[in-house]
């Protein structure tokens, strides 16, 4: 398991190396998705981050997200029901189950993924050039919470 330090280090030598500034305010920013668990929204995001940097502003959040997405270093949700939002990305391509309760978010690889992309390609006449695919549900202690009302 890689510490968070050790995460903060990685996505800021990243920045740098693609000739980003290490402003407070991103440092910030980074901080506070590193602090989070689940996915988190640019709204949730600015309260966080204005705990360490009371003056960030709305856009510099949105612009910073941006860049993380960009770089490859954020994923975006689009859960259902709720606001977009992100999550820390990875290196190989995969997927999110998202918790409809809390938002907790889990990874997972493709499970024969490419065949239905061939299949579709096929009856579809369309070239895929990549997909996103998200799952809804409860986690463990959601289902948890839910059975004990």
């Amino acid at each position: 398991m890689v510490s968070v330090s050790n995460q903060e280090d990685a996505i800021l030598s990243r920045l740098r190396g693609e000739g980003y500034k290490i402003t407070p305010q991103r440092r910030a920013i980074v901080r506070a998705i590193l602090s989070s668990d689940e996915y988190v929204t640019p709204e949730l995001l600015l309260i966080k981050a204005r705990q360490a940097f009371p003056s960030l502003g709305r856009v510099t959040v949105y612009r910073t997200l941006d860049i993380l997405s960009q770089l490859g270093l954020l994923c975006t949700l689009h859960p259902e029901g709720h606001h977009p939002g992100y999550t820390l990305g990875r290196l190989d391509h995969h997927h999110h189950v998202v918790c409809s309760g809390c938002g907790r978010v889990s990874d997972f690889s493709e499970h024969g993924l490419e065949e239905l992309e061939k299949r579709l390609s096929r009856e579809t006449g369309f070239k895929i050039e990549g997909h996103i695919l998200e799952f809804l549900g409860l986690c463990p202690q959601c289902q948890e919470t839910n059975n004990e009302k």
